[in-house]
């Protein structure tokens, strides 16, 4: 110790191996080169040999130590795919599947890129819009966000776990300008994203102010000249697209970074597509469990006002056939009453049968109410004031869906013979009920008049439509629909007005809507 400069406190295990000594200090240390240029300018045949085994040692050392540099790196990006892929394999949460997709792309521990943006592909529309995006707009910003992340040591799921809890709205709303901005149809095939998206392998676009694929306006969107797309593809499928860049460090994106980003785009196209199509089973489920339950209200609903018209008609019938003989037995007790003395011995008994006949006939009086409220109670009725009762019972729904009704009601219109309550009933359903919008101007326009022997009463709903089989399907009770959980009251109402006798039919029209026509009769015998 001392004798070299190299050796210094920490390596005396070094002063007993001559070998490692050689090889790790001597090697580089000048003293040796300088000895090793003297040996060889000295004249000696094996001094160039030497200087040649010198060089290829440094060479192969320089060669080896970046090659544990590049297995380190490639161990460190394996250990990152094999969490990145745990976490997307088993989640189903869109947001949480979105939300590990761009923190792994900007974090540190990840790709390392300043700003990701995710595009969704829109089926409905044939588009690809602009959905999320992650990171800063300025450098202050990028500063604070990386002092927090150099402070906070967390995995890549619980980075991402933070993010969706604390900065997912944050982030979406800070980039709604260029978010809402970026709408491509996918028939634009001249479009640089679309290009990419079909072509289905990463593009970087560099100098981008000037490249001829490349809108101008949409360069000055991302306000970077140059950026990576990679497109998100599962089964041959178009998912989305995501564009990266590194807008605050400008570091260079090089064809390793490419490689890695292709590599991780498989994965997250299958997790967004299995997270997307988890929700929309999720929804479905939901609507279906909802229409379930509304199906078994209307059936109870139903199987109750059948048994109360049975009973209504049991007790109407039992009522009238006891109510004939007591109103006789009542009726001649009051005359024997009025000329009995008062002392007669038989006046007390007269009195018993008189109060008790009047008690009966107050029961009877009241099954036959009970009974009259279940079962249809027909009358004749103005068609156009029913009308008029139950367009003003229902303006404040038609408002809140801002329609706007008209009412033409016909003149020297007869009488109908209807349950004035159940047609009522019936009417403010057909108002109210809620079907597809056609995105018209909602306007409802209802008219009554007369044919033959019935008053007709029209509604054309030109803000809504419906195929007519589906609308078909919607007036069958029991029928299974997407919409029949909004709109059982419908098959409700064509089966309380058909036990009257009243048809209601349901037309759709596709230029203009729906139409609805009842036929309301105006003599007894009709119905």
């Amino acid at each position: 110790m001392g004798d070299c400069p190299n050796i210094h406190e920490g390596d005396e295990d070094l002063l007993e191996s001559p070998r490692r000594r050689i090889l790790e200090k001597c090697c580089d240390c000048p003293n040796f080169r300088r000895d090793l240029e003297r040996f060889q300018s000295s004249g000696h045949p094996l001094g160039p040999v030497f200087s040649l085994i010198h060089d290829e040692y440094r060479r192969q050392k320089i060669h080896i130590q970046s090659l544990l540099s590049f297995l380190d790196s490639k161990s460190l990006e394996i250990r990152f795919f094999h969490e990145l892929g745990s976490v997307l394999q088993s989640s189903v949460d869109l947001e949480e599947v979105l939300s590990v997709a761009l923190t792994a792309i900007t974090a540190g521990r990840g790709f390392g890129m300043n700003r990701a943006f995710l595009l969704m592909t829109d089926h409905k529309r044939d588009h690809l819009q602009g959905y999320l995006a992650i990171g800063p707009r300025n450098f202050e910003e990028a500063h604070q966000v990386w002092d927090e992340i150099s402070h906070n040591d967390m995995d890549l799921q619980t980075l991402a776990q933070s993010f969706r809890k604390n900065k997912l709205s944050a982030e979406r709303a800070k980039f709604h300008d260029i978010l809402e901005q970026i709408s491509v149809p996918l028939s634009n095939t001249t479009h640089i994203l679309i290009k990419a998206l079909d072509g289905k392998q990463p593009i970087l676009i560099e100098d981008a102010y000037h490249h001829p694929d490349v809108d101008p306006d949409f360069a000055r969107l991302l306000g970077v000249d140059t950026f990576l797309l990679m497109p998100l593809v599962s089964r041959n499928r178009r998912v989305g697209m995501i564009i990266a860049d590194n807008c605050i460090t400008h570091r260079r994106i090089t064809a390793e970074d490419m490689h890695s980003l292709e590599t991780f785009t498989f994965p997250v196209a299958f997790a967004i597509e299995r997270a997307s199509l988890y929700e929309r089973l999720q929804e479905e489920l939901n609507r279906v469990t909802e229409a379930h339950t509304k199906l078994q209200e209307q059936q109870e609903l139903i199987v109750r006002m059948e048994k109360m018209a049975l009973v209504g008609r049991i007790t109407s019938s039992i009522a009238h056939s006891i109510r004939n003989p007591l109103m006789v037995i009542g009726g001649f007790a009051r005359s024997i009453l009025k000329n009995t003395p008062d002392g007669d011995p038989k006046r007390n008994f007269i009195e018993s049968i008189v109060g008790e006949a009047r008690q009966l006939e107050g029961v009877l009086d009241e099954i036959l109410n009970y009974s009259d409220s279940l079962y249809p109670t027909r009358d004749f009725w103005d068609v156009n004031q029913l009308v008029e009762t139950a367009l003003r019972e229902s303006a404040a729904a038609l408002r809140t869906r801002d329609y706007e009704s008209t009412f033409s009601a016909g003149s020297e219109l007869p009488l109908a013979y209807i349950d004035f309550k159940q047609v009522s009933y019936c009417l403010r359903t057909i108002l109210q009920c809620d079907l597809n919008g056609t995105g018209r101007p909602r306007a409802m326009d209802i008219d009554t008049h007369r044919e033959a022997d019935a008053v007709i009463i029209r509604i054309r709903d030109h803000g809504r439509y419906l195929t007519q089989e589906e609308l078909d399907t919607i007036m069958m009770p029991f029928s299974s629909t997407q919409e029949m959980g909004a709109n059982l009251g419908l098959a409700l109402c064509k089966t309380i007005l058909e036990k009257q006798g009243i048809p209601l039919n349901a037309q759709s029209v596709s230029e203009d809507g729906i139409f609805f026509t009842i036929a309301l009769p105006i003599r007894k015998e009709d119905q």
